[in-house]
């Protein structure tokens, strides 16, 4: 039978024990934040003082591994005072001059995030922006590895648009920057030779790497979307809506170069979308035309003097991506150059340990 509700229980009871539910979560998320930053803290304090301890007395990296020991055995319960966490410790100090770097930024990241920062960036800056997005985001580890690799920062807001005439600031900034290009495909698996439609499919059937690819604040609404106008039936390749942006957005897939006559074709789809889908408090319907490749003059000639704002950006498939790998014979340069720097690098560990 079902579970009766009492009557004894008060008028309201079960809102108030929602919202208390949802104070306990809240405050659950907040003090696992504390203790996330206080812990990033304590490591970059420890890496301090190890590093102090080495460029001042002149310890080798041989102490590391007997600071390693001790502190296990004092702290057994405690994960995360192995040797090579240590000397993570003491480049993450390195990395991060001031404390209060670590507090404003990185200090809100889990510990992996952060490893991952210091293995795979050199600059300090690039450091701090991939943290920042990681944290506006919620990036798991695996997908701010994905960002670093795939050069985030070097696509965002590299498209050829006409955002800065035809959009109100700030919208026109935050359209410029959310962007990309190109847009790497490497998750699809597409025939040789593919059509657009095979390379729409391609995408509706992977839509969770393309939204991943696109960025935070796309939502799907769907493919071979249907409008008429005047009595003539039109289909948008991928439509899609933006949360922060408040806008639909077009996106016309070419397996061609940029051709000027499609700016036209899409200022037409522009144009309808606003006038049949968008609502008063919409945003302008923004455009992108995802090619193969583009020329930057033709993309800026095409554009100029449209009043519907369109953005020229192109995709790399799985293949084109495979051709831009380094070759077998660049691989073992690096190689070759990586077991130089170890040896050097053992030389004067034991240079510092005499």
């Amino acid at each position: 039978m079902p579970k009766q509700r009492s009557s004894l229980l008060p008028n309201g009871y079960d809102d108030f024990l929602h919202n208390l539910k949802e104070r306990i979560r809240s405050a659950q998320v907040r003090a696992a934040l504390a203790v996330n930053r206080e812990l990033v803290l304590l490591y970059w304090q420890i890496g301090q003082q190890i590093r102090e301890r080495q460029q001042r007395d002149g310890w080798g990296a041989k102490v590391i591994e007997k600071i390693s020991k001790d502190l296990q055995q004092e702290f057994p319960e405690i994960k995360g005072f192995s040797r090579s966490n240590l000397m993570y410790m003491r480049a993450f100090a390195e990395a991060y001059e001031g404390e209060e770097i670590v507090q404003r930024c990185v200090g809100q990241l889990p510990w992996r995030h952060n490893i991952a920062l210091l293995e795979k960036l050199k600059s300090l800056d690039m450091r701090l922006w991939y943290g920042e997005k990681a944290i506006e985001n919620g990036w798991s580890r695996d997908v701010l590895v994905y960002q670093i690799e795939s050069k985030l920062f070097e696509r965002q807001g590299g498209a050829i648009t006409n955002f800065e005439r035809t959009l109100p600031k700030p919208q026109s900034d935050f359209a410029q920057q959310l962007i990309k290009d190109p847009y790497h495909l490497n998750f699809l698996s597409l025939g040789e030779n593919p059509q657009e439609r095979e390379l729409e499919q391609g995408l509706v059937t992977h839509i969770r790497d393309f939204l991943l690819e696109l960025g935070v604040g796309f939502s799907f609404v769907g493919s071979q979307y249907h409008l008429e106008v005047d009595g003539d039936d039109y289909y948008l390749d991928l439509l899609f809506y933006h949360l922060k942006l408040r806008c639909f957005i077009v996106i016309d897939l070419k397996m061609v170069e940029f051709q000027p006559e499609f700016s036209g074709k899409m200022n037409f789809y522009v144009s309808a979308v606003d006038d049949l889908l968008r609502h008063t408090h919409d945003q302008p319907t923004i455009g992108i035309i995802l090619c193969k490749s583009k020329s930057k003059t033709k993309a800026e000639y095409a554009l100029r003097n449209l009043n519907t704002p369109i953005a020229v950006s192109t995709h790399r498939l799985p293949q084109q991506l495979q051709e831009s790998l380094p070759s077998v014979e660049q691989l073992e340069m690096k190689l070759e150059a990586l077991i130089s720097d170890i040896q050097e690098s053992a030389q004067q560990t034991e240079l510092d340990l005499k």
